[in-house]
């Protein structure tokens, strides 16, 4: 038997109020009215209420919590012949490695004798190839992500991948929540595609749209927000109102001049802009601790230790302020606008410094998480990295070389043929593309962004992918939202923290 096509899983929500064997009936079929070729059903009692009004495959499974073992799924051969007998095709079980009940083989054997096929759900790939020697017939990736750990937000498409290399009988399933995720599930290599909670369990997808209506209403009720970018060059000023830059304006970063002149420069260029906006998101290069702010490589950008920019910003301005670091602000703007598409990812600015921003489970990691410019492994311990890749670094390396242009003109002199300049992006390249290599080993992120004014100058990010390793499956993008990207993640957090 070969299944193909949507699989829509009727499992309502335990205890709710759609709970009952009407609405699983009669959400199997609205399933088969629009489409659906196979339904999922859990429950011995469910399952029969299904097939007598429908000659469709059944996948039916059962769920227990046991004191004695993580498996759930189908934990006796008991239960796979009850589900046999009440009309399920397939049978579904848990077929991790973890300590069970019933084996595997113990619980496939049942099904055979019952005339019945089998999937196994599992949660990598040796599960996959320990199903399939003991004679499963489908493949599932329903526990993908579910047997510790945090639990990821994006289906483990890598795994059906994987899988399909083994079995043409690969069914996707897992955090499946739209349509374009199911097309991409497919394209990887599944046959069959399971669907549950997106299509049959009311409570999830009302949460979801939920959260999002109340956000934005909050947004809008707040109005625009003043976000504030310091940065060791430049400062910019915008009013942001969700990822629509309404207004802005740049001034230079007086470098000697200070955190109170940097902010006083601020508000008056932005005076005209009083009365339209309720509160401040400030962005800034360095460590961001309660509201205080310290240099990590004062050669970035020199502020004095623990300066409370929360609080000098609240005195002059009037309104309440929020403050974050400036790569940590642009990771949760990609993540949220632009290039993260709200999957756990790692943002890194290559500009006069480095810099970066880790979000996992839809939650943005503070203090000293990203700040990857600060690490001293390549070096032996001697210098940062940010040192020995960033725009700072370039301008320094072509003045050793006895031209002196900053990192922009490095560039135009790479483009031009110019060996030294050539030398100088591919030695920044070449130690960004091994950072990208050591977070994917450590973090093991969907996606990689790279923004800032040297990881998006034109060739730049081409260099860094001739450099990284061939085996790695790494997803390295360009970031979409350009030097408005901490203006906008800082307005983003604003209101909410």
């Amino acid at each position: 038997m070969m299944m193909q096509g949507l699989v829509v899983s009727c499992q309502p929500v335990p205890g709710g109020p759609q709970d009952n064997a009407d609405f699983v009936v009669g959400f199997a079929r609205a399933a088969l009215a629009a489409g659906a070729v196979a339904l999922r059903i859990e429950s011995v009692a469910y399952v029969a209420a299904v097939r007598a009004v429908t000659g469709v495959p059944i996948i039916g499974l059962v769920k227990r919590d046991l004191t004695d073992s993580p498996v759930r799924i189908t934990p006796f051969v008991a239960d796979a012949e009850a589900l046999a007998d009440a009309g399920a095709d397939i049978i579904a079980f848990d077929a991790t490695d973890r300590t069970r009940p019933a084996s595997i083989e113990e619980l496939i054997k049942a099904v055979k004798g019952k005339g019945r096929l089998s999937m196994a759900d599992c949660a990598c790939l040796s599960d996959a190839r320990g199903a399939l020697a003991a004679g499963a017939d489908f493949v599932g990736t329903t526990l993908s992500g579910y047997v510790g750990g945090p639990e990821p937000e994006e289906p483990d498409l890598a795994l059906v991948a994987a899988i399909r290399s083994l079995t043409p009988h690969v069914i996707a399933e897992g955090r499946i929540r739209s349509p374009e995720q199911a097309a991409a599930a497919v394209r990887a290599g599944a046959s069959a595609v399971v669907v549950g909670s997106a299509i049959t369990r009311t409570e999830h997808v009302t949460s979801w749209f939920n959260q999002a209506v109340t956000r934005a209403l909050a947004a809008g009720a707040e109005g625009p927000v003043l976000a504030i970018d310091i940065g060791g060059t430049k400062t910019m000023a915008a009013l942001v109102s969700a990822s629509d830059v309404l207004e802005e304006i740049t001034i230079a970063t007086a470098r000697g001049a200070g955190p109170g002149e940097w902010l006083r420069a601020i508000a008056d260029e932005t005076a005209a802009w009083a009365g339209r906006y309720r509160r401040i998101g400030i962005a800034a290069t360095g460590l961001i601790r309660d509201g205080c702010w310290s240099a990590l490589n004062p050669a970035t950008l020199a502020v004095p230790d623990a300066y409370p920019l929360e609080q000098r910003a609240e005195e002059l301005f009037g309104v309440p302020v929020r403050v974050f670091n400036d790569a940590q602000a642009a990771a949760w703007g990609e993540y949220r606008y632009g290039a993260g598409q709200n999957t756990d990812m790692v943002f890194l600015t290559i500009s006069t410094g480095i810099g970066g921003g880790i979000v996992v489970n839809g939650r943005l990691l503070t203090g000293m998480a990203g700040h990857f410019g600060l690490i001293r492994g390549p070096s032996q311990g001697l210098h940062p990295l940010e040192d020995q890749a960033s725009g700072s670094w370039m301008a320094a390396q072509a003045a050793e070389a006895g031209h002196e242009v900053d990192a922009r003109q490095v560039f135009a002199r790479w483009h031009a043929g110019e060996a030294w300049a050539r030398d100088i992006v591919s030695g920044s390249a070449r130690r960004t593309a091994l950072l990208c290599a050591d977070i994917k080993m450590m973090l093991d992120p969907k996606t990689i962004v790279i923004g800032g004014g040297i990881g998006l100058a034109e060739g730049y990010l081409g260099e860094v992918l001739k450099h990284v390793p061939r085996h790695f499956d790494l997803r390295i993008v360009p970031a979409m939202l350009g030097p408005q990207a901490g203006a906008i993640g800082a307005a983003d957090m604003a209101p909410h923290i």
